[in-house]
Order: structure tokens, then sequence, then C-alpha cells
């Protein structure tokens, strides 16, 4: 393993500050925001309604530097990741994304996230976690550096109908007619080189920026005044998780519990349980937790997740699955993401049963409470377990993207 010096910085008091906030902070009327990994994000700005339905109808903005970044590079880098994650990272040629899981020797999920394959022998890991010591760890035997990059690359996921058209109103067109997803390119903003990458957490068209924090103000002043015309608007977390779950994706701490984080037994999850099993090579000779992961394909898993498309429009948040409507008792699984889907008319969920219950097409109950006026009511509500994501327009994956 070579070594890099590490930039030398000073320690901040307080909440980070990212190099989009003082464009944030002042679009912001709700002030309400909460920590995430040390920097703050808004929850929202002004609606989150209306910031939900920038996603889905125009453009919609969402200041992502707070995701983990480190930066893997090195003679030994690709095979160092195929040790690490479970998908074969040989086949992610430069200029293409990877979604991937990883997993302790158990086969339970450490984290998930996306790794970017910049150029031959380097990569970009982005996650919801932060895993450096972990990451530094498992270089034992590998030639390779591992560079923490967080506060080094500013961020912005611009989703929606519209997003391309904002692009190619800021002379892009050419870099990203021909762009698929999940691919990168490297375009010129302002005598700096930026990377783009299709990718996204809405399950809609999105694209999402990286660029020196420098230029960071700059290239917001330049998206948004290109998006004039086509409905652009900045949003908050809320928004984004609406998305999310309409859009079927996981998310740490509501899907899943980070497995070095938990300390009850059976708390934590496989990419089996999880639906994951694509992402699962057993052609690999060797990658942490397979020989685990190999026995519970053998044997059957404990857990699954499921997609529920519920009876009503109350949301079924921390609510129980039962198999029967008047099984008051013998539970067999719990939601984990819940909400009324304005675009999809849809009440739906995201749900985590025993294995043997819960196949496309099965019906399950799910226990709602609900208040309305300081007066609780129950409401067992019949569910039909889908096998599709509730939000895929074919825009997400039309290329080149029409003009919207």
């Amino acid at each position: 393993m070579s070594s890099q010096p590490q930039k030398v910085r000073e320690v901040p008091q307080g909440r980070l500050l990212s190099p989009f906030h003082s464009r944030l902070s002042k679009l912001d009327t709700l002030n309400t925001w909460h920590e995430w990994k040390g920097y703050s994000s808004a929850d929202a700005l002004y609606c989150e309604d209306m910031e939900y339905f920038a996603i889905r109808n125009s453009t919609a903005v969402f200041d992502l530097t707070p995701m983990t970044k480190y930066r893997i590079s090195g003679p030994d880098a690709c095979d160092y990741l195929n040790r690490l994650v479970t998908r074969d990272m040989h086949k992610i040629r430069p200029g293409r994304v990877a979604y991937a899981v990883w997993c302790d020797d158990q086969g339970q999920v450490i984290d998930d996230g996306t790794i970017f394959h910049l150029r031959e022998g380097e990569y970009r890991l982005c996650s919801q976690e932060r895993h450096f010591a972990w990451l530094q760890a498992a270089t034992l035997g590998f030639d390779v550096t591992i560079t923490h990059e967080t506060a080094d690359v500013a961020a912005l996921a611009v989703q929606g109908p519209t997003c391309f058209s904002v692009l190619k109103t800021m002379g892009f067109e050419k870099e990203l007619a021909e762009l698929k997803p999940f691919g990168l390119t490297h375009v010129d903003f302002a005598g700096t080189e930026m990377m783009v990458s299709r990718t996204g957490f809405t399950g809609d068209l999105g694209y999402e920026l990286w660029i020196d924090p420098a230029k960071a103000e700059e290239l917001w002043d330049a998206l948004f005044e290109a998006g004039k015309l086509f409905g652009i608007r900045a949003i908050g977390t809320h928004a984004l998780e609406m998305s999310r779950i309409e859009a079927g994706f996981l998310a740490a701490y509501m899907e899943f519990l980070p497995a070095d984080e938990t300390v009850r037994t059976g708390r934590s999850r496989s990419p089996l349980e999880l639906g994951l099993e694509w992402l699962v090579d057993f052609k690999k000779p060797n990658f942490n937790g397979r020989r685990a992961l190999a026995e519970e394909k053998r044997v059957g898993s404990t857990w699954r997740l499921v997609k529920l498309d519920i009876e009503g429009n109350k949301p079924a948040n921390h609510s129980y699955i039962y198999a029967k409507e008047k099984g008051n008792r013998g539970e067999i699984g719990f939601i984990t993401s819940a909400m009324w889907s304005p675009v999809c008319k849809q009440n739906i969920a995201l749900g985590t049963v025993h294995a043997k219950y819960g196949k496309p097409g099965d019906t399950v109950w799910v226990e709602i409470y609900y208040q309305r006026e300081m007066h609780w009511s129950r409401k067992m509500a019949r569910a039909t377990v889908v096998d599709k994501p509730f939000w895929s327009p074919p825009r997400r994956s039309a290329t080149p993207p029409g003009p919207y």
C-alpha cells in the first residue's frame, strides 16, 4: 500500500457549510436544517410539496456535497474493490458508474453506494456512511491509496424531466446527448474540469455534477440562469426522500442498518434479504462475506424486502405487516418507508417480512394508526406485493433524452 500525505486543515467548530450554502440560505424560508455527516443540510427550503413536484415536473437541484467520497487509486485499485464489494468490478469500464454493496464476513451489508470508474486505475466511492478506517484496513496486501475527499469535491444532483434541457442550455449538449444511465463524462466549466454522471436518487431523468468547491457558487449561478425557463428549483431532503421511496431505492437506517453499527443479532440484513441478489457475483473467487452468502443462498434467507401497494390513502409509517386481516398476533414483518405518492396516486411502502411471505402478487395486511383532531384510529389495510418500482418513466433511460 502506498501512502499519500493528507491535506492539513483547520478543525472547524460547529456544523460545516457546503460551498453552496450561501445560495441555499438565500432561498430558505423555513429554517429547518439537519446534520448530515457534519454538514448543515436543509429538510426543506420553502415547501416540500412544491420541491417534490419540481423533481417530477421540471428540474430539482439538491446539494450532494456532504455525501462521503473516497478516491481509490493505484495499480491494485480494481482488484482491491473487487475483493471489497459483492459485484464484479472488472466489468465496470472507465467512464461507467456501479451501484454496489459491501459486507462484513457474515455477509451482512455494511453500506451501499456508487463507485465511479474515473480513469484506468482510479475510482471514487460515494456512500452514506464514513468508512475510512475500514477501507484502510482492507488495503492489506494491495498497492492502493485511499484519499478521503469529501471536502475537496462539491456536488449537485440535477434531477427531473427538464434537467437535460437545462444542461443543454449551459452548452453541454455535445457531451451529454449520448451519455447513458450510469455513465460519466468530463466537461469544461469556467476553465475547470467538471465531472457529470447520469446518476441520481430520484428514479427519474437526472445528472450529478462534481466540481472544485472554488467554482461551486459560479456553477450554481450558471445552472439557475440556464434553468429560468425550465422551472428549476432547489430542494431539500424531504422531497428527495419522497422520490426515493417511489423509485424503490434503499436507504441506510431505513431499509437496513449498517452491519458494523448494530449491537443486537438479527438486526442487520444481507444483500439477498434486500433484493440485491443481482449484485452478488458468486463467480468471483473471493470477496468479503462470500462464504456466508453462499450458505444463505443454499439454506434460504430469513427476511425479504417487499414493495407494497396499500389500499386507502393513510400512509403506513412504522406499521406492522400481517399475513391475515384479523391477525393481531404473529406479525410477519414491518414497514420501513411509506408515503402517499402524489404522482402515482397510490399509498405505497417498502417493508421487510419473513422470507416465506411476500412473493410478488401476494396479499398481506398492514396495521395503520392515524390521528385526526387528537383521536387515534386503527385500520387494517389490504396490501399487494409488487415487483416493480412505483415510479420509473421511460425518460429515465432515454438516450438522448427528449426535450421537455
